[in-house]
């Protein structure tokens, strides 16, 4: 099984319907032509382990950075696409199940247990409260995940177990809370015709906030600096207007993980993925975000008996990816 995202695959291997996830490979995708020849290499580099010189798996499931249709996948932050049908026979695969990265982690999340998740709010915030709604028919959890793009998905109990609902959310609009955001906002839609929640809150979304509020704050603009180089300079404390991007971008993101909670109904907890905020954690865990979450006027109360978490388990999505395996084709 594989969770593909725009930067890297991460590949695992279940040998049994109830065996663990084990073998565990991330490759970068810029290696690499696309998912068949990614997972031929991983097959390759651990054959030795599973003591086959060609291993060859009977069914697989790619959970992957875009909207799933038809036979043809093409992934919305990277040059990758594939044909369902074509990559189940290039890999000798009796069948290839296909479903969106974020469809694959809110599958995950009834399966997560509390070392698996930090509780996110500052001291005294109603949230370190809250009680995520009875696992019952009808309860709903929600997932965003900032990571090269912004995925959002959600699951739903029902009588014949977890439901996943996939979606696009990161490219619904993105709104301002203040007047700094609005600013930021108004500067970036005379750039770009739709100014998404992606277009901020994710990988490629951080150095235009950034230069963004450079811009805003009267600051001459230079050039774009990479993620990367925002959280290692506003972590440390070196440069000032990167800590507030990544104050910003905390703040942005609360009110959008307010909006999708209400949206979907997300009483049993709203979770936090992706690769872009555990590179700054203790930031975000004393940021504006769960202030911002909960700031939706009369709604305040609804949101204050929503849990927020913070996934810590990169393994996560293998996990909701290996429950499409097991479950009848």
């Amino acid at each position: 099984m594989a969770d593909i995202g725009g930067t890297n695959a991460r590949f695992g291997w279940v040998a049994t319907p109830d065996g663990g996830i084990e073998h565990v490979v991330t490759l970068a995708c810029a290696d690499h032509a696309g998912p068949a020849a990614a997972a031929k290499a991983y097959l390759t580099q651990v054959a030795p382990q599973l003591g086959q010189a060609h291993p060859v798996p009977r069914v697989g499931a790619f959970a992957v950075a875009t909207a799933v249709g038809g036979d043809r996948i093409a992934f919305t932050n990277s040059g990758w696409e594939f044909s369902r049908r074509a990559t189940c026979a290039e890999l000798g695969l009796d069948e290839l199940r296909v479903l969106n990265d974020f469809e694959a982690l809110a599958l995950a999340l009834p399966r997560l247990g509390p070392t698996q998740w930090r509780p996110v709010g500052l001291p005294g915030v109603t949230q370190q409260h809250a009680q995520p709604a009875e696992p019952g028919p009808g309860c709903v959890m929600a997932v965003i995940g900032p990571g090269t793009g912004l995925g959002v998905g959600a699951v739903v109990a029902t009588p014949a177990g977890w439901q996943a609902l996939p979606g696009e959310g990161g490219h619904s609009t993105l709104a301002a809370g203040d007047e700094l955001e609005s600013a930021v906002l108004a500067y970036l839609r005379s750039h770009h015709s739709h100014v998404s929640a992606e277009r901020l809150l994710s990988g490629i979304g951080l150095p235009l906030l950034h230069q963004a509020l450079q811009v805003v704050a009267g600051q001459p603009g230079g050039p774009l600096l990479q993620a990367s180089e925002i959280v290692e300079y506003g972590v440390s404390g070196a440069d000032q207007g990167c800590t507030d991007a990544l104050e910003t971008f905390s703040a942005l993101l609360g009110s959008f993980a307010g909006n999708v909670a209400l949206t979907v109904g997300a009483r049993g907890g709203v979770y936090i993925g992706g690769g872009i905020v555990p590179r700054f954690e203790a930031l975000f865990m004393r940021s504006r975000f769960r202030e911002r979450f909960e700031a939706k006027g009369r709604l305040r109360p609804y949101l204050e008996q929503v849990p927020t978490r913070l996934i810590t388990d990169t393994l996560a999505a293998l996990t909701g990816a290996a429950s499409v395996l097991r479950a009848p084709g």
